[in-house]
């Protein structure tokens, strides 16, 4: 393991992590979720059909399996979270190329509701980066993506990367 200096290893001297990553990623993950939540939701949209309803703006018409794989969820987890979205007339399920497919779509409605939404994650991101601080939240987010390309599984193994 490489020493790292810093405010509490001013010495530089070889460091242990303390406690389970899994615990404070997801203590970390909740407190996130909730500051967006709490701004998004003003919105009167979940944090989740917020990505959700982008997620087709940005790509649709798509079908179900494809958004799924770009939002690297199931497709029941995604039948699931649709379903209120399209009850509320802010997307669409249309035919598509042949008998079995469909596309999902954004409505008009679902447009003006992302544009809404959107605003309010703007806000909620403003608040973020304030209580982190900028260079911090750039940090992170080039720390979470080197862990993430370093955790996804390679070319059919099970193992993680090294």
């Amino acid at each position: 393991m490489n020493p790292v200096t810093t405010a509490s290893n001013p010495t530089g001297a070889a460091v242990k992590p303390q406690g389970c990553t899994n615990l404070k990623l997801r203590q970390l993950m909740r407190r996130v979720a909730q500051h967006y939540d709490s701004e998004v939701g003003k919105s009167g949209l979940k944090g989740t059909q917020y990505s959700l309803l982008s997620y087709v703006v940005k790509l649709g018409p798509i079908r179900a399996v494809d958004l799924a794989a770009e939002m690297k969820v199931s497709t029941s987890t995604l039948s699931r979270n649709l379903q209120p979205l399209v009850a509320a007339g802010w997307l669409a399920v249309g035919p598509g190329v042949d008998a079995r497919s469909h596309l999902i779509s954004a409505t008009e409605a679902g447009q003006a509701k992302r544009a809404e939404a959107q605003r309010r994650w703007r806000v909620a991101q403003e608040g973020i980066n304030r209580a982190l601080g900028v260079e911090r939240v750039v940090a992170l987010h080039s720390l979470l993506d080197e862990a993430m390309a370093r955790l996804s599984p390679g070319d059919g193994d099970d193992e993680l990367s090294p």
